[in-house]
Order: structure tokens, then C-alpha cells, then sequence
């Protein structure tokens, strides 16, 4: 399928590493011009030199999104390098602290403070300043793409992750609210929802690690059973099984296709 992206901008946040890294490289690949954040410069730039050396056009942009003033400096960067920005993927979700902390959460009570807060800000304001910060653009243009990665945490609720759950949550909110403003302008609000994803930034040892298999970890195999689609696959979601779906949304393909929430989770939740 052909989905025609070609002079498109897009901006992906947390896009040096996992699933925002398939991210960036399909939507290159299907044509577009990609600003590369992360909060890591070294993982932005490594992901735009790949694209680069593929033949596509990237840059890296890093920043910390939860900082408005940082959002503001690196949109202005992709502006003035690749052109006004059409297409925006909130993917960054997770603290490097959470993720490198691994294993079983706290229940919400014993939740340190510290911690529920950089979830909402990164989760629900990161979210709302990129998205403040390029809808302009995407007004101006008449066409435009939100596109925010949630988790199915945010749509059913997950014990010991009730922060977590409640910021998922908030982004598919905003994003239906976006939807109904900005269906005059021509730009789409959509919300892809993941389980549990199987990449490079996960930690070794952990039951979502990328060289993780059902019969190497106990763990793995029972989580399977939550997923239908992994019960035949033998495996959890990979990256390439997200980006598809999120280049699809880019495309004037899904141009009637807003104010939706798509589980790419292998049946884990049906709502």
C-alpha cells in the first residue's frame, strides 16, 4: 500500500530507541521528512543517521518534552531545517527511571510522589505542549496527523500502575477533545494502544525482553496467555507490529479514521 507521505513532516517523540525508533524509520520510509526526539541527543541522533543512511531525510531534535520551553526550541529547530511540522507522535511514555527500574510496581499507595508526578508530566502535559506547539502548523497547512501512543493500561485499568492508567487515560481524552476542534482543519486525533512490547530498551533478564521466547522464560509464556494473537505467534508485540498502524493514520488512507483508540495489543483488552 502506498500511502503517499512524501513532503510531510513528522516529529516523534521518544523515537531513539523501541517503538518510537520502528516509528521514525516507517514513516522515512514511506516518504516523510522525520525529526527524531528523545531526551538522550546521542539516541536521537544514532536513529536520524539510520534514516540518513537509507536515503531518507531525518534530523535529530532532542528535548525534554515536559519542559515547555524545550518543546518550543526544538519545533522551532525542525521548522526552520525541514519545513512546518503535519505530523505529530506523542510516543514517549515511559520515565527512564521506571524503565530501568523494572520488576513489580507499587501499589498506588505506596506510590512516591516524585514518581506519580513525572508520569503525568511526561504522559498528559508532554503531550499537551507538543501538541500545542505544532498545531499551528498543522492549522496553517489545513491538514495534520495527532497521533499519541497509549497503553491498554489506559483503557481497562492496571493494578500497581493507577498513575500510569490514569495519564493513558487523560491522552485518549485530549485526544478525542483535539478530534471534534480540528476536524475543520483537516487534522485527524487518533490513539494507538499497546500491551506489553517486546524491544531493545527493555532490560535483559526482564519477560518483555527483546531475546526473551516462551521457552527460555516462564513469565513470557504465561503472559501470552493474555494476548490472543501472541498464543499463535509464540511471541509478544514487536515495534514493526505498532509503526504500520501509526504510518496508516499519517496517510490521507485514514483521512475519515479520528478521535479513535486502536488496540495494536493482540486482543489483549476488546472494549
Amino acid at each position: 500500500m502506498e500511502l503517499h507521505l512524501q513532503g510531510k513532516v513528522a516529529l516523534v517523540t521518544g523515537g531513539g530507541q523501541g517503538v518510537g525508533r520502528a516509528i521514525c524509520r516507517e514513516l522515512a520510509a514511506e516518504g516523510a521528512k522525520v525529526a527524531v526526539n528523545d531526551l538522550f541527543p546521542d539516541r536521537a541522533e544514532a536513529v536520524a543517521q539510520e534514516i540518513r543512511a537509507a536515503g531518507g531525510q531525518a534530523i535529530a531534535a532532542p528535548g525534554d518534552i515536559t519542559k515547555p520551553e524545550a518543546v518550543a526550541a526544538f519545533v522551532a529547530k525542525v521548522r526552520e531545517s525541514l519545513g512546518q511540522i503535519s505530523i505529530l507522535v506523542n510516543n514517549a511514555g515511559v520515565t527512564p527511571e521506571r524503565r530501568a527500574k523494572g520488576g513489580m510496581p507499587p501499589l498506588f499507595i505506596d506510590t512516591p510522589e516524585r514518581e506519580m508526578h513525572q508520569t503525568v508530566e511526561l504522559n498528559v502535559f508532554g503531550t499537551m505542549y507538543c501538541c500545542r506547539a505544532v498545531l499551528p502548523d498543522m492549522v496553517a497547512l489545513g491538514w495534520g496527523r495527532v497521533i499519541s501512543i497509549a497503553s491498554e493500561a489506559g483503557r481497562i485499568g492496571e493494578a500497581r500502575l493507577a498513575a500510569y492508567s490514569g495519564a493513558k487515560a487523560a491522552i485518549i481524552g485530549l485526544t478525542k477533545a483535539l478530534a471534534k476542534e480540528h476536524g475543520r482543519d483537516r487534522i485527524t486525533a487518533n490513539v494507538v494502544v499497546l500491551g506489553a512490547v517486546s524491544h531493545e530498551g527493555i532490560a535483559p533478564g526482564q519477560a518483555t525482553s527483546a531475546d526473551a521466547t516462551p521457552e527460555t522464560n516462564e513469565r513470557l509464556a504465561k503472559m501470552l496467555n493474555a494476548y490472543p494473537s501472541a498464543k499463535g505467534l509464540g511471541r509478544l508485540s514487536r515495534p514493526e507490529d505498532v509503526s504500520g498502524v501509526v504510518a496508516f493514520l499519517a496517510s490521507d488512507r485514514a483521512a475519515f479514521i479520528t478521535g479513535q483508540h486502536i488496540g495494536a495489543s493482540g486482543g489483549y483488552a476488546m472494549p
